[in-house]
């Protein structure tokens, strides 16, 4: 059984290697000896180097209090989560699932073999809590692949106490500053053995960059280790009109498959913001079809739209349930009769039983793998046509204009229409071409400067506001559901009855306001 640990932690090196006294550090009152850990880890990749080039970490680990499978995700600098699985001949499954979108069908192998001398402290306060753990970890790195060597390193690790301060970190920063030792300058143990034992490495002393102030790496400090990836070219500035669709779209490409572990774990809107790379990607297609040809991005588009339909099982009842709970709890509790809250967690229960073990199947399956395989290709081999090599200046703001005209026609045509069904299906469909828009303008951002800048973030104002009107729609869908189920069982269905009201009136707010927002925006955009 897999098992998540947030780890919080800085390293540092020093000329010496030993480490200072540290009961000095404010909130310390004794440092203990907790003795010297014998650690033994591989660590995994593939041949290319994905799991490196994703900032992930695979390792089969002996020795120490958490030997076992370990696979670390980066959080923020000096975050990261740590997946464990016990100890086993093969990588557990819990595991190799959360790296399938990087690794695919390629086979994992060992690169580098680490093995430590840990020297562990406690830093405890005066009631004994453990505030940090110290260690002092003398190392010897072997590569395992080609011809590389060994390399030998001391280094000193400060790791925060689970659920402890992060600013207690800065004290003992502060403390280890003043006695000389320095940040290291890698990003982890496994990114220097890479680079120092890189065949036909130069051993030279102090070779490795100097370390910024604020304790993370400096520019360059690792960049002797990083591999070439799918659609290197995304590196290199763009000129051309194609080059900056192919910019965007290979965003929304690393954020598919960036989001993918994410999903697996359940963590909070990773579904929301993988389906939204969807969106994007397909909206580039339609926008941009002067660059990019339909024939070959169409049935592209429709995989997308396979793999955001099934993203949105659980998340558009998640969201409604969401709503229908704060609306719930913002009632005067008079005003809530009968067992509205069970009857609201019944609603949803059915929908979230299955659908999350669903979606785990559907990132496991072929037609998934298949279009992350599509995705590469459309990045590395675009199906470019003649407009995508000139001026970005032209060419994007050509598809900028097209795709505010479709929108400014569809919203003057909607705000003319008398309120009802008829009218809430065109506020719908013009917050599709809203998005639509803004996501053009976003691909046109960095070529064509404030116009589009200004254009994204009124879309983005707009988009809101006609989202509060559909999920109003919606909500108002789900209460009238609600309150069947509620007066067929013999319950009383007043306070759904209460909470369509308020929505009722929080759509006629919206409707009221959106002559004046689109009066704004057109004013803008007139200038």
């Amino acid at each position: 059984m897999a098992e998540t640990k947030r780890e919080i932690e800085r390293k540092y090196e020093s000329d010496d290697g030993g480490l200072p006294d540290l009961t000095g550090v404010i909130g310390v009152a004794a440092v203990l000896d907790r003795g010297v850990a014998e650690l033994d880890a591989t660590y995994y990749d593939t041949a290319d180097a994905r799991l490196l080039a994703a900032s992930l970490t695979l390792r089969r680990r002996t020795g120490g209090s958490d030997a076992g499978w370990h696979l670390k995700f980066p959080v923020a600098p000096g975050v990261r989560d740590e997946i464990r699985a016990p100890l086993s001949d093969t990588l557990p499954r819990a595991l190799a699932g959360l790296i399938r979108s990087h690794v695919r069908d390629a086979e994992l192998a060992p690169v580098v073999r680490l093995r430590s001398a840990r020297d562990v402290r406690h830093l405890v306060d005066d009631e004994g809590r453990l505030l940090a753990e110290v260690s002092v970890d003398t190392v010897r790195a072997d590569r395992l692949t080609g011809d590389g060597g060994s390399a030998r390193w001391t280094e000193i690790e400060v790791e925060l106490a689970d659920g402890g301060d992060p600013d207690f970190l800065d004290k003992v920063d502060k403390r280890l500053r003043k006695a000389g030792v320095r940040p290291s300058g890698s990003a982890s143990k496994l990114a220097r053995a890479i680079a120092e034992t890189e065949p036909g490495r130069k051993r030279r002393a102090k070779a490795r960059p100097k370390a910024r102030q604020d304790g993370k790496p400096a520019a360059g400090a690792n960049a002797s280790v990083t591999p070439v990836t799918a659609g290197a070219n995304a590196s290199v500035t763009p000129v051309t009109a194609g080059d900056h669709v192919l910019v965007f779209l290979r965003a929304q490409r690393a954020a598919i498959i960036g989001l993918d572990p994410a999903v697996r774990r359940d963590l909070p809107r990773s579904v929301h913001r993988m389906r939204v790379a969807t969106r994007r990607m397909r909206s580039a297609f339609r926008s941009h079809a002067k660059v990019l040809d339909r024939t070959v991005t169409d049935p592209i588009g429709e995989e997308l739209k396979w793999l955001a339909g099934e993203l949105g099982v659980d998340r558009d009842q998640e969201v409604l349930t969401d709503r229908l709970t704060t609306a719930l709890d913002a009632l005067p509790r008079p005003l809530v009769t009968g067992p509205v809250r069970n009857r609201l967690r019944a609603w949803a229960r059915p929908h979230g039983g299955g659908s999350r073990r669903h979606l785990v199947a559907v990132l496991d399956g072929e037609r998934y793998l298949a279009l992350l395989a599509t995705l590469d290709r459309l990045v590395d081999e675009p199906p470019l046509l003649p407009a995508a090599a000139r001026a970005p200046e032209k060419v994007l703001a050509k598809a900028v204009r097209k795709d505010f005209g479709q929108v400014a026609a569809l919203v003057e045509e909607t705000l003319g229409q008398p309120p009802g069904a008829g009218r809430n299906l065109a506020l719908h469909d013009a917050r599709k071409k809203v998005k639509r828009t803004r996501y053009c303008a976003e691909t046109a951002a960095p070529a064509l400067g404030g116009p589009a800048a200004d254009l994204v973030r009124l879309m983005k104002s707009l988009q809101d506001l006609l989202g509060d009107h559909q999920d109003s729609v919606m909500t108002r869908e789900a209460l009238c559901d609600l309150a069947a189920r509620a007066h067929a069982a013999g319950e009383s269905a007043f306070t759904y009855g209460v909470l369509y009201a308020r929505e009722e009136r929080r759509a006629e707010l919206v409707e009221a306001a959106l002559p004046e927002a689109w009066e704004s925006i057109g004013a803008a955009m007139a200038v």
